[in-house]
């Protein structure tokens, strides 16, 4: 009898955890649909906005039309066979060129019918050509334009990204076990020295390591010509890559140390913590589980954002150093201006900066056993 009882308690038992277990996978799938809808419909807010100041709400159109005119009156009116039409029928054929010209880039619809086939046509990352620029190897095409200049932005911001992150994050918990130090009060002293952007940095690092001492190059990615093998041209992307490192680290470094040692010792002062070192729990151990543990949300929050600026890189700072990556590509676009260029650019870092949100929710849920993924309340 008592076995049977005990048969009945496991199978209850087990019918409990596997509906607990559906509802939790029920909870994620409805909560990952709705945040990827959300996030889907933040894109598409973003990027049609995007088309309308890019497109100053209609008045590039009106440009680019102005242009097309222009362009077949002059290339037909130098061709010697059109010379030998009369006016009034060369005027129609040129007339004729440009309605066909014009109807095929569709720029004779209204401009909101244009507006939403831009922004369809971006969602599905067809960004079309270019204007004015083009790509190393001549291409017009904007996604090959903007996949050849994002390598060079993905190296620089994820080398600064990664050292400012490990500096920050030993330098933080250094100081938070020294609190009221010399060190410590020359780190606080320095945290306003932050509000100076990467690119003023570079300004001076510029004069005083190439232009004073000349131990570095001014700027570009590589020397010219650029060195035949692997290995040396590796060295000079590394010697190149130093000031540009240099600036975006110190343009944060002393205002994220202090913002994260502040946390640490938040937490450091917490009654859990006394209790652990009454304990006799050792200060590695205590730093692991009691201090990091909770700050983990706040760091990953900050070192995704600045996930979220490397996508983009730096329009000021790459042009300083003549990085030839998306900042400087962007900045290029925007003198010119080359409208699917800017556009493109946003569109590509629409879609980065929505995964990069998403999987930081996700990341929350999984650091911190305060968030539960779709709601609700832990029991």
């Amino acid at each position: 009898m008592r076995s049977m009882e005990m048969n009945g308690t496991e199978m209850m038992q087990a019918k409990t955890k596997k509906r607990w277990s559906d509802s939790t996978w029920a909870r994620v799938g409805l909560y990952t649909l709705t945040r990827l809808t959300a996030l889907f419909f933040t894109v598409v807010v973003a990027i049609y906005l995007t088309i309308l100041i890019a497109n100053m709400g209609g008045a590039m159109d009106d440009i680019r039309t102005s242009m097309i005119r222009e362009n077949i009156s002059m290339a037909m009116s130098m061709d010697p066979e059109m010379r030998q039409l009369s006016s009034g029928e060369r005027n129609v054929m040129i007339q004729d060129a440009i309605r066909i010209e014009i109807a095929r880039l569709g720029l004779d619809q209204p401009f909101p019918l244009r507006s939403v086939r831009y922004l369809s046509n971006a969602l599905l990352l067809d960004l079309g050509r270019a204007e004015y620029l083009t790509s190393d190897a001549g291409s017009r095409q904007v996604k090959l334009i903007i996949l050849e200049r994002l390598p060079p932005t993905l190296l620089l911001f994820a080398t600064s990204n990664l050292l400012l992150f490990f500096i920050t994050l030993f330098a933080a918990l250094f100081l938070s076990r020294r609190y009221g130090s010399t060190l410590d009060k020359i780190v606080v002293a320095l945290a306003p020295t932050s509000a100076a952007p990467s690119w003023f940095y570079g300004i001076f690092l510029i004069l005083l390591f190439a232009g004073i001492w000349g131990v570095l190059p001014f700027g570009g990615m590589v020397g010219a010509p650029p060195p035949p093998t692997t290995w040396a041209y590796s060295l000079s992307v590394l010697r190149h890559l130093i000031l540009p490192v240099m600036a975006l680290t110190l343009a944060a470094l002393f205002l994220q140390i202090y913002s994260w040692r502040t946390f640490f010792l938040i937490y450091s002062s917490e009654d859990y913590v006394e209790m652990a070192k009454a304990k006799g729990l050792s200060s590695s151990a205590i730093e692991r589980r009691y201090i990091l543990r909770p700050t983990l949300p706040t760091i990953l929050t900050s070192f995704t954002l600045g996930l979220i600026t490397m996508w983009m890189g730096g329009v000021v700072t790459e042009t300083i150093f003549n990085w030839p990556g998306l900042g400087s590509l962007i900045y290029a676009a925007a003198t010119m201006p080359d409208t699917p260029v800017v556009v493109g650019s946003v569109v590509i870092y629409a879609y980065l900066l929505a995964a990069s949100v998403f999987v930081l929710d996700i990341m929350y849920a999984v650091v911190d056993p305060r968030v539960k993924v779709g709601g609700g309340s832990r029991s």
